[in-house]
């Protein structure tokens, strides 16, 4: 996804779901493309906020955020996912901007300051770990809350319908993007290094006890038999 220059654009956006006491999560479009994009926001025990892939909302959204806690870490998830980044670490000046480590490059030409996943303080409820297999170029975030363990990946597993047009159709056939549960042609081209590692990593996914949801990057979120869709995901590779 293309940087942008740090201003506020608030683009349309879907309402806050308010999913569990820890986790958050909105959709929104993605400019000049049929894509819809996802933030999600967890909440830190000491109820500081971590925004994991930033949407720039609109300002009542945003005051139901800062409402919730303050902004204290923004998470680039990897070097596509930084459209609004810029606008947030000039929104929220305090907060660490994070990325994961092979992601650093591409997400410092927008945010200079960027930091590692590493830096997020140990905490019961919301965890960070590098996926296997794709150049440390993405992470998964952990979050633990009465609603059950949410999984927040991001460009590693897609989730999209199919579409109309003809945007819709490269989508399917060219990108091979669309049509539920998937590693797209897009992540096996630059972001997969090793499928048997990143294959490995998704069954331990589907391990985890209690997982009720896997959030991805764009379009829905998969609650249906989580723990099963991670392993038909994982047999492709």
């Amino acid at each position: 996804m293309a940087s942008a220059e740090g201003t506020w654009t608030a683009h349309p956006h879907g309402p806050i779901e308010k999913i569990g006491s820890r986790i958050w999560r909105v959709q929104g479009d993605v400019p000049g493309m049929p894509l819809k994009r996802v933030m999600t926001i967890a909440r830190l025990s000491d109820g500081r906020l971590v925004i994991h892939s930033a949407i720039a909302l609109d300002e009542a959204a945003m005051r139901e955020i800062d409402a919730w806690g303050e902004v204290a870490f923004v998470l680039v998830p990897n070097g596509f996912h930084r459209l609004d980044a810029a606008a947030f670490a000039r929104r929220y000046p305090s907060a660490k901007v994070l990325c994961p480590r092979g992601s650093r490059a591409k997400v410092a030409a927008v945010v200079p300051s960027v930091g590692d996943y590493s830096e997020l303080p140990s905490d019961a409820g919301v965890s960070l770990a590098l996926i296997d297999g794709v150049g440390d170029q993405e992470g998964v975030m952990t979050v633990r809350d009465e609603s059950g363990v949410s999984l927040v990946v991001t460009d590693t597993v897609f989730n999209m319908p199919h579409l109309h047009g003809a945007q819709g159709l490269v989508l399917k056939h060219v990108t091979q993007s669309s049509g539920g549960p998937r590693v797209t042609r897009i992540a096996r081209m630059f972001l997969v290094k090793d499928k048997k590692a990143f294959a490995a990593h998704l069954e331990r996914m589907a391990q985890t006890e209690g997982l009720a949801r896997v959030i991805v990057g764009h379009h829905e979120m998969i609650t249906d038999a989580p723990a099963d869709t991670l392993r038909r995901v994982a047999a492709t590779l």
